[in-house]
């Protein structure tokens, strides 16, 4: 008799037993609702079989086989009806929860029992299981004997993908949809339709595949960009590869929403039937990022016999509830102008383009309420009367939700400070980016249901979904790279009981799960485990502290920093000292350095005092495990001191939550200026209200010149302030004026400077106000919405 397998056998069952007597929970994301972990495991190996004893559990079985083959090497047979051991059981039970997809996972010795309250609950049960099995590929794959109850949370769990700005073909929209099953997710939102590209087959107007679906180049760089590729730029789906994709969402319980722009993002469809349009062109399909005037022309009736046999076409092809029409940045200024667009507004009554803007989306609704489907739309929506029947995306923050919720329409909650995922995850990426900051804590700490609401109101919160949009992400890597790992933090807020959510514990499930991106081959971010700098105030409010932190466990790992002070200027560094211990134990003690260049291991917060440049780079072990050295991640700061650098400071008004600031208000006088244009953490952003900021010297101080660093970019909405202007005080009460100016001194990435100057004054207070710069004017992308403001420093000399 070989003995081999049964002391395999043993062996696993001791490492296993090990490993779960520990008391470690499997690192499941979501977290199940309730978890019981046992004492033993059962083991799955290519002898185990599988049995189904409800009918039409068969895309369970094939996703879980085809899980197995692609990592493991292996399938699991069908199991006759007689079979008690070594089979895993998939069955149907009731279970009393508001919502459709709950499930029970139970793991003893001889077998796994699955049960869902529907086909959905046995798959969502499957995907527990598959984060059962090891990462590490074996034929013989110990699970931890458990017993799992759990249940979704919200019934709208979505991801979106903008295939107008850059095309992904059909293989590539298939692993994105096996990303958002794998997660328990349940909508896959298909922006197919841009300014720079038609991406949907249309068979009763094929010049918009011909003609629409091509670009003539695009932009290099960040927009405004440095130059044009000239490379003709290209794609769209048929029908059919549609009809696949929806195939393939309907096996994973995975609903596909369509969006088609309407009225504006239109250039694409302008281009191909110049007709739709208010001027007649010429168009073209647009090289460049943004938002443009020319859009469907809402007093031209045969713009909605287009729209409407369109709708016919994707309504014969997707057969879920909702048809999204975008909706959102539509200018209103072809309209103003177009002699049709104004004999509509004065024949139905309308106040003005806003209230035409309702009438167009009211009437495509009428018309796909009366094919049995409903609209969803952005936001904008709301503007000039809601649609009677429309479900909302709110994207420019929540209030857009909370008015629709009041309002007794449906909303998906889908903010750009918590889910946009094509906002930077890290300070200083590698790549471009659209710009902003949403690192991995700020996706999961994000709560869908505003607590304005009441208990009835909250209902309209059908739930939440990431957006992905593709200006500056071409290729499957990029994409994979800004999704992950924040897709599995959404997941969690979406699924997982609102109570048992812990980032702490997410922190410790993480590590596995970066394993598991790996066995799957997907490219992730690591700015988990990368530097994070914060500059913070010292005590006294003389000079900065610069702190350093990682993810990365503190006794393997170290972090050099280089030095750069060409004024020698006194730097007080956290150092070992060679001559001190203590029980064994090192002993540090703050060393003054003041050489031009050095260097030194960062042991604890450095006191800056003057201008310098910083380097960090961090240090691990390879692997964290063979002693080898190597660099995770590096960043670099540079201060620029001036007598308001490190005081105390305070605001009228809070910065918006998409732009906090590095450090909230202190980050006004952190001594650190944005060298990144928009895609920095430094800006501090405020819509539709004033900056108004109260400086405290601490002492008289001489002064002669205040500069406020900000940004104008109308593309992106982001305005220069309408004019800055000082005051100074003794007693910190009454203030006198000393100048403004409306002059902005552009310098690099539309970035620039409003500069007042005066008379040498002696204060020791200091008030500074950027004046909203209001509404935004006709003829620019959002026009008629209040302009967005940043500012990132106040500097005082």
């Amino acid at each position: 008799m070989n003995s081999k397998p049964i002391r395999i056998v043993l062996l696993l069952s001791c490492l296993a037993s090990a490993f779960f007597l520990r008391g470690q929970e499997p690192s499941i994301i979501p977290r199940p609702a309730s978890l019981v972990l046992g004492k033993g495991f059962f083991l799955i190996s290519p002898s185990t079989k599988i049995k189904t004893e409800g009918s039409s559990l068969n895309h369970s079985v094939d996703f879980l086989n085809d899980y197995l083959k692609r990592y493991y090497g292996f399938t699991l047979s069908s199991a006759n009806a007689k079979t008690r051991d070594n089979v895993i059981v998939l069955n149907y039970e009731r279970m009393d929860h508001p919502l459709p997809g709950s499930y029970k996972l139970e793991v003893a010795d001889k077998n796994i029992y699955l049960a869902g309250d529907n086909e959905s609950g046995v798959f969502y049960g499957i995907q527990s299981l598959i984060q059962l099995l090891p990462v590490d590929p074996s034929r013989s794959l110990p699970i931890p004997q458990l017993k799992i109850e759990d249940y979704p949370r919200f019934g709208w769990r979505g991801l979106h993908l903008d295939v107008g700005r850059h095309f992904f073909p059909v293989e590539n929209i298939k692993k994105y949809i096996d990303y958002i099953a794998l997660h328990k997710m349940n909508y896959f939102h298909w922006h197919l339709t841009e300014d720079q590209g038609w991406r949907i087959q249309i068979n009763k107007y094929p010049r918009l595949t011909e003609i629409g679906s091509c670009r003539n180049g695009t932009i290099i760089g960040r927009y405004p960009g440095k130059g044009n590729d000239s490379i003709r730029y290209c794609g769209f789906y048929t029908q059919n590869e549609i009809r696949e994709v929806i195939k393939y969402a309907a096996d994973r319980y995975i609903s596909i929403i369509p969006e088609i722009e309407l009225p504006g993002h239109a250039s694409a469809a302008l281009t191909s039937y110049p007709y739709l349009g208010c001027t007649g062109g010429p168009y073209q399909v647009q090289q460049t990022w943004g938002v443009f005037n020319d859009v469907f022309c809402a007093g031209n009736d045969s713009t909605f016999q287009f729209l409407q046999d369109v709708l016919d076409e994707v309504i014969a092809l997707f057969p879920g509830k909702y048809i999204h029409v975008g909706g959102d940045e539509c200018p209103k200024t072809s309209w103003k102008k177009c002699p049709k667009c104004q004999k509509r507004i004065r024949d139905n009554g309308l106040k003005d383009e806003h209230e035409l803007q309702s009438y167009f989306i009211t009437r495509i609704e009428k018309y796909l309420n009366s094919k049995g489907k409903q609209i969803i739309g952005w936001d904008e929506i709301l503007e000039g009367g809601l649609a009677p029947n429309a479900a909302v995306m709110s994207w420019r923050g929540e209030q857009g939700g909370i008015d629709a919720a009041r309002q007794n329409h449906d909303v998906v909650m889908t903010p750009g400070q918590f889910v946009y995922f094509d906002h930077s995850q890290k300070k200083n990426e590698d790549s471009v980016t659209i710009g902003g900051y949403l690192p991995l804590e700020t996706v999961y700490k994000y709560e869908p249901v505003p607590g304005v609401l009441t208990v009835e109101q909250a209902k309209h919160i059908l739930g939440a979904q990431a957006n992905v949009w593709t200006e500056y992400i071409g290729n499957v890597p990029k994409l994979e790279y800004m999704v992950f790992p924040r897709l599995s933090a959404l997941s969690e807020v979406l699924w997982s009981p609102k109570e048992t959510r812990n980032w702490d514990d997410f922190e410790k499930r993480l590590p596995l799960q970066f394993k598991r991106y790996e066995l799957w081959e997907t490219n992730y971010s690591k700015a988990f485990y990368d530097l994070k700098a914060s500059i913070l105030p010292t005590e006294n409010r003389a000079g900065l502290l610069w702190k350093l932190e990682s993810n990365l466990p503190a006794d393997k790992t170290r972090i050099l920093i280089s030095v750069e002070n060409p004024e020698k200027i006194s730097l007080i560094v956290p150092m070992e000292d060679p001559h001190g211990q203590s029980d064994g134990k090192r002993l540090y003690k703050d060393t003054v350095i003041n050489e031009r260049v050095f260097q030194f291991e960062y042991i604890g917060p450095v006191r800056v005092a003057g201008n310098m440049n910083f380097s960090a780079t961090l240090y691990g072990e390879a692997g964290l495990g063979n002693g080898a050295k190597s660099s995770y991640s590096t960043l670099s700061q540079k201060f620029s001191f001036n007598k308001a650098t490190g005081k105390n400071i305070s605001l009228t008004t809070p910065p918006v939550d998409n732009f906090p600031g590095n450090g909230g208000s202190f980050g006004l006088v952190n001594g650190a200026v944005s060298d990144k244009g928009i895609n920095s953490i430094e800006w501090l952003g405020w819509l539709g209200t004033d900056m108004e900021a109260k400086i405290d010297f601490g002492k008289q101080e001489n002064i002669s010149t205040v500069n406020v660093h900000t940004l104008d970019q109308k593309r992106g909405r982001f305005y220069q302030p309408g004019f800055v202007e000082a005051f100074e005080s003794s007693d910190g009460v009454n203030f006198n004026s000393l100048g403004k100016t409306s002059l902005f001194q552009p310098g690099q990435d539309n970035m620039g400077n409003m500069t007042i100057s005066f008379s040498q004054v002696s204060t020791r207070f200091l008030k500074v106000l950027a004046k909203s710069p209001g509404t935004i004017p006709d003829g620019q992308p959002g026009a008629g919405n209040p302009a967005r403001m940043l500012i990132d420093e106040i500097q005082v000399n």
